[in-house]
């Protein structure tokens, strides 16, 4: 074969990518390359474009037999664009580059869209033309954070909200307790129920009733409460208000603050000065400044630290008076472990099964606050490894963790290593998905197109992974949940809860019972597969803390779960 133009070395590189090209071939290629810069330009060309492309449709596309149950759920769940593909695969037999010269020439035809919608940030050419494809940002809609609260009571009826969540302008009523709020801009409040107000923007709120102290750092100066008679315009550091029936009462602890609005428009206030904003002016101001004594900064957080004690001691006392139940399989109380680099089983039924500290796992501290402890996975060598063997009549799991985020695609809670018949994976996918798993027949190498990655995959083994709705997003992040997976093969289900409500229960299907259940080598927060045959291992780090996981050889009531959570909740819960 001789090849003089640059126009043909797409010639070459078709049998090239085909695997077929001859040592002649091979030879007037490499002569191509060396001796015309055009036909070099157009060889990256085409292999860019079949490097942009591998990305497009990842996987063994080029596969001989794809089992018929496959090929049917793709053009039953596939868009127009991959059933478009699925008959590519089905003509795979011919050239390889063929198809990638379509599969280029259509999407160059739609505009890239495909491409875009499920690409990262990335640079693709197809021939002249070069664009880069940026990934949506996050979003979130909310002024303030409630950073903490203490015996906090919302109004029946009312929107409530946990320590750490984000909230979004509206109204806000406390029947009871102390709540912390930080305002984007800066500025923190401290509101004691019973209280009503409305977070207005990042620098605003409305208080219609209660009582609250401001602390307005430098960063927040010209921070707004507004009241029905005037607005409160904190030029710096920190003041009380008092809201009711009878007007609004300020002190200004420290600072300055400017009142606007209504008679008293234009007046300054500085530290150690009073006013009535509205209401009766007669009224004594010592009288008022002493019922309006808000609780401190130190106030609240010697008063938290205390009730944290008492919540840590009523969870010590519930923990181990489970732990002469004969359906525990194991019992890591994180939350209380000593400083060493086991993690011990408290179950009596347990022998051997301690949990060993891998790896750059880091203390820290537990939901219980500085006096309780947890454990961090957020690198990618942290692990903690046991093993508990025996088989075993039903699986209930429950765990409390803290999701700080979700950087890998699967996220181990819990997993077997070798994932053999009758081993469990329980783990949270990128999307905030809660999985449970476990394998049916390990023998099994099953075909089956995906969703998530837009082709036909492979999975060893066959098995059934029971999903959720997503329960977890960015939102939530440095929250702790408490999650619980029970498999009970006796009622032929898998239930799922989160904070003791249930969020999934599914069937199990005879192609997919099994009822010889079985742990072995397994992993808290992680999945190191050291008997793997590759030094290569996946990448399943928990980036978050857990404090406590719980194993039994039985299928809990939802009312043993809700049990669970409730005993086991931190304040704020």
């Amino acid at each position: 074969m001789n090849v003089e133009s640059h126009e043909d070395v797409g010639v070459l590189v078709d049998v090239m990518l085909d695997g077929t090209l001859t040592d002649t071939q091979k030879a007037e290629l490499n002569r191509l390359l060396k001796t015309s810069p055009r036909a070099l330009t157009r060889y990256h060309e085409l292999l860019d474009n079949h490097e942009a492309l591998c990305a497009i449709y990842p996987g063994d596309v080029y596969a001989e037999s794809i089992d018929d149950e496959s090929l049917s759920s793709a053009s039953q769940n596939s868009p127009a664009g991959l059933t478009w593909w699925m008959g590519l695969l089905n003509a795979s037999r011919g050239s390889q580059f063929a198809v990638l010269a379509t599969a280029a020439s259509l999407l160059v035809a739609v505009g890239l869209a495909g491409y875009f919608a499920g690409a990262d940030r990335r640079e693709l050419r197809l021939g002249e033309l070069s664009t880069v494809a940026f990934e949506p940002e996050t979003t979130l809609e909310g002024h303030a954070i409630l950073r903490r609260s203490l015996s906090l009571r919302w109004t029946e009826g009312e929107p409530g909200f946990r320590s750490g969540d984000i909230l979004p302008a509206g109204r806000l009523k406390i029947e009871s307790g102390i709540a912390e709020i930080d305002f984007f801009c800066g500025a923190t409040l401290t509101v004691e129920g019973p209280a009503s107000l409305v977070v207005q923007s990042d620098w605003g709120v409305r208080v219609d009733s209660g009582r609250l102290r401001a602390s307005v750092p430098p960063a927040a100066r010209g921070f707004v409460i507004e009241t029905a008679d005037a607005e409160v315009v904190d030029l710096g550091t920190e003041f009380a208000l008092d809201v009711d029936s009878e007007g609004a009462f300020v002190d200004v602890i420290e600072g300055e603050v400017a009142l606007r609005g209504g008679r008293h428009d234009g007046v300054h206030l500085v530290t150690g000065q009073q006013s009535w904003l509205g209401g009766l002016e007669t009224k004594s101001l010592a009288a008022t400044s002493q019922r309006n004594a808000v609780s401190s900064v130190a106030d609240v957080e010697r008063r938290r630290e205390a009730a944290l004690a008492e919540r840590f001691a009523q969870w010590q006392s519930f923990s181990k008076s489970r732990e002469q139940d004969e359906r525990l399989i194991a019992h890591y109380r994180i939350a209380d472990m000593p400083s060493s680099r086991t993690i011990p089983d408290s179950a009596s039924t347990g022998k051997d099964q301690d949990a060993a500290l891998i790896g750059p796992v880091d203390r820290t501290v537990g939901r219980f606050g500085p006096l309780s402890s947890g454990l961090e996975f957020d690198r990618v060598g942290a692990r903690a490894r046991t093993r508990i063997e025996g088989e075993f009549e039903a699986f209930t799991f429950a765990t409390w963790v803290r999701i700080d985020s979700l950087d890998q695609v699967y996220n181990a809670l819990f997993m077997s290593d070798g994932y053999e018949n009758g081993e469990l994976h329980w783990q949270i996918r990128d999307d905030g998905v809660m999985m449970f798993s476990v394998m049916v027949d390990d023998t099994q190498k099953r075909k089956h197109f995906s969703d998530r990655d837009g082709t036909i995959v492979s999975s060893a083994g066959l098995h059934r992974v029971y999903y959720t709705e997503p329960i977890w997003d960015i939102a939530q992040s440095g929250r702790w949940f408490h999650l619980s997976a029970v498999y009970d093969p006796a009622e032929r289900r898998v239930t799922q809860y989160v904070n003791g409500q249930q969020v999934s229960s599914e069937p199990i299907q005879e192609k997919f019972f099994v009822d010889r259940l079985r742990i072995g080598p397994a992993e808290i927060g992680n999945w190191g597969q050291p008997f793997r045959k590759t030094p290569w291992f996946s990448v399943r780090n928990l980036n978050g803390t857990i404090d406590e996981l719980v194993i039994y050889n039985a299928a809990l009531s939802e009312e043993e779960i809700q049990s669970l959570y409730e005993k086991g909740k931190p304040l704020g819960y």
